[in-house]
């Protein structure tokens, strides 16, 4: 009988304890160093049938055609995005002064955050993409 320990753990030896977690920097490094020697074995590897091991850079111009297309579909989605905001600000605006006169107390003021951060990233959708992508 050992004392000190209740009778339903007597018999039952204490629990393992737990091992440390590998360390996460040690993991990354390994990954990392993995992708970039697997990147650079397939960039080596020869091309089939004896071609040029160069990759193809295809250009970057849209077919003509599809930019007019393309550009009506972009500017209607734009114009929505942003009557949106309008309507959301306009909504919120309104749900703050019912609650107000009614005496009642809400988070408002996290909606006008999402509803403004969201006309932020509908203004700034195209310049954000011109510039990480061209």
């Amino acid at each position: 009988m050992t004392p000190g320990r209740p009778h339903a753990l007597r018999n039952h030896p204490p629990p393992a304890r737990p091992q440390p977690l590998p360390d996460a920097n040690f993991s990354e490094i390994t990954m990392s160093s993995l992708l970039f020697e697997v990147s650079h074995l397939l960039a080596a590897a020869p091309v089939p049938g004896g071609g040029d091991t160069a990759v193809p850079s295809p250009a970057a111009n849209a077919p003509t055609e599809l930019t007019g297309k393309v550009n009506t579909v972009l500017g209607i989605a734009a114009w929505a995005g942003t009557a949106a905001g309008v309507a959301g600000v306009l909504i919120t605006g309104a749900m703050m002064a019912i609650s107000v006169k009614r005496g009642e107390s809400s988070e408002h003021m996290s909606r006008l955050g999402m509803v403004l951060g969201g006309c932020v990233l509908v203004s700034t959708a195209g310049p954000l993409i011109s510039f990480v992508f061209a």
